[in-house]
């Protein structure tokens, strides 16, 4: 999508050019609304007489858009070539690089937009022809990294202090398929070069179902080590075996069935997301309702809901649309029923170990993603929010969940672990009693911070669940809030500690 907010290069890099340049760049031709503020951030840019230099893969997939004429524009496989792009375009030369050919290397100078995750491109590309989809257009057919070059990129980052590597692909599931290797081979060689002690996490990105059937028992395995999360992005995109034929999305209702199904029995608190869009041209009342039941029946943790848009040149953009009002209607419904669902009901009370990764929106919690089970997030992926100090960024620490809200959970930590005195488990298990035992002997060792806890475990449940969108009142947290019961009984308990003190040193 284009970076509307981040258009000036010194923001982008971090580094200062002395000149005024605009550069937008794209990243997804899937969507209607992804194009429009591509097309709408080029005219200001044009207006304003600003060079811009456009990427991704809008130009490479619509080259003769009207609205590219007179920019200069790179291809999604010429992007290690964009500094000589910005050069030509501020003398005032128009480039068009748009040419396919061998992989972007991996190592190419970056500025991480977090610091403790690196993202990483296992291919490009992809094996599916749906329907309704831009991405083959520009990105062509599948084309994998070695699984060499991958582990190599892995050990380089773990060395930079990297603390989460996100594996990213249009379809992960389809790795190697073009080089005689698969998904299972390259995650077991990723996972044997991660830190023993838990101290970087692998999420595995998004597969379609077609391409993991085969693999199902495999990427569990590799799912419930300890330095994978247990979560997988599995877009359905309908209930209806109609509707995904109409698509060729190239599996039935029953296989994604087995998908979840498999992974779910045979990996401890599995947490899946998944894809529906609304109002697939040729969609009925019936292959609607089927959907809305496949999602009630599972009830998902994370369901990305979007409207259809037809998408130039694709075979879907031919066929009868679906009125524009049941589209949006479906599209509330389904809305309305997935914000319905408590996925992170049981877990208050729970310990867990959690990776603390980035500041929250409202600027006070820390976002953090736990290693355990229930992708109500533990190692299932489930957003926790802490209160601590920035150093704590990038570390992992043992926590208590104080509160549940629909779409995070609230935490306490205990304590911080570093990397030398972590020793983890061969697998995973989901808050186990070790935890909670150990747990209360550490609290039982610290009255006055077994009170703070209490208290401060009163001051979470009186938080809103939408806490992570924004706190107006940073000072609910501070200890003005106490009352006068409560200072009475921390000034006792200070006293008796002090009483305590002054006797041993008498004897």
């Amino acid at each position: 999508m284009p970076l509307a907010e981040k258009t000036n290069i010194e923001e982008l890099t971090g580094f200062k050019v002395g000149f005024d340049f605009k550069l937008s760049l794209l990243g997804c031709t899937v969507k209607s609304p992804s194009q429009s503020a591509m097309n709408t951030l080029i005219t200001k840019c044009k207006s304003a007489k600003k060079p811009q230099v456009v990427a991704g893969c809008v130009p490479q997939g619509s080259r003769d858009l009207k609205e590219l004429e007179g920019v200069s524009i790179v291809g999604v496989q010429q992007i290690e070539r964009v500094v000589e792009v910005v050069e030509e375009t501020l003398k005032g030369h128009e480039v068009r690089l748009l040419n396919r050919k061998t992989l972007p290397a991996l190592d190419l100078p970056k500025v991480r937009k977090n610091k403790f995750v690196e993202i990483l491109p296992i291919n490009v590309g992809c094996l599916g022809a749906f329907t309704y989809c831009k991405t083959k257009h520009a990105r062509g057919h599948l084309g994998s990294y070695t699984v060499d070059s991958l582990v190599g990129r892995v050990k380089t980052v773990i060395a930079d202090g990297v603390k989460e590597i996100w594996l990213s692909s249009e379809d992960t599931g389809a790795y190697g398929r073009d080089i005689e290797v698969n998904l299972p081979i390259l995650l077991n060689a990723i996972v044997a070069k991660l830190p023993p002690d838990g101290s970087t996490m692998l999420r595995i990105g998004m597969t379609n179902p077609p391409f993991i059937l085969e693999h199902l028992k495999e990427i569990a395995a590799v799912l419930r080590h300890p330095c994978v999360y247990s979560f997988l992005h599995v877009p359905v995109q309908s209930g209806s075996d109609a509707v995904l034929t109409a698509m060729n999305r190239e599996y039935t209702v029953n296989e994604f069935r087995t998908v979840v199904d498999t992974l779910t029995e045979l990996v401890p608190g599995m947490q899946i997301a998944t894809d529906i869009i609304c109002g697939f041209p040729g969609e009925t009342d019936e292959d609607f309702a089927q959907t809305v039941n496949l999602i009630k029946e599972y009830k998902f943790p994370q369901v990305h809901i979007s409207q259809f848009y037809p998408r130039p040149g694709t075979p879907a953009a031919r066929m009868k649309k679906v009125p524009s009002t049941i589209m949006k209607n479906q599209s509330r419904e389904l809305t309305s029923v997935f914000e319905a669902f408590t996925p992170y009901n049981g877990m208050e009370g729970r310990v867990e170990r959690i990776w603390i990764t980035e500041i929250a929106t409202d600027g006070i919690h820390l976002i953090v993603f736990t290693s355990l089970s229930k992708v109500g997030h533990t190692k299932g992926y489930v957003q926790v929010l802490i209160i601590a100090p920035e150093s704590i960024l990038g570390t992992s620490a043992m926590v208590k969940i104080t509160s549940v809200g629909r779409w995070s959970v609230f935490g306490e930590v205990i304590e911080t672990l570093s990397q030398v005195n972590v020793k983890m488990a061969p697998e995973c298990s989901p808050c186990s009693n070790q935890n909670d035992t150990w747990m209360e002997d550490r609290s039982s060792k610290n009255l006055i911070g077994w009170f703070l806890r209490k208290r401060r475990n009163h001051d979470h449940k009186k938080v809103d669940n939408g806490v992570a969108l924004g706190l107006k009142n940073k000072q609910d947290w501070a200890l003005g809030g106490w009352g006068i019961v409560d200072k009475s009984l921390l000034v006792g308990i200070l006293v008796s500690f002090l009483m305590i003190v002054a006797v041993i040193i008498h004897l």
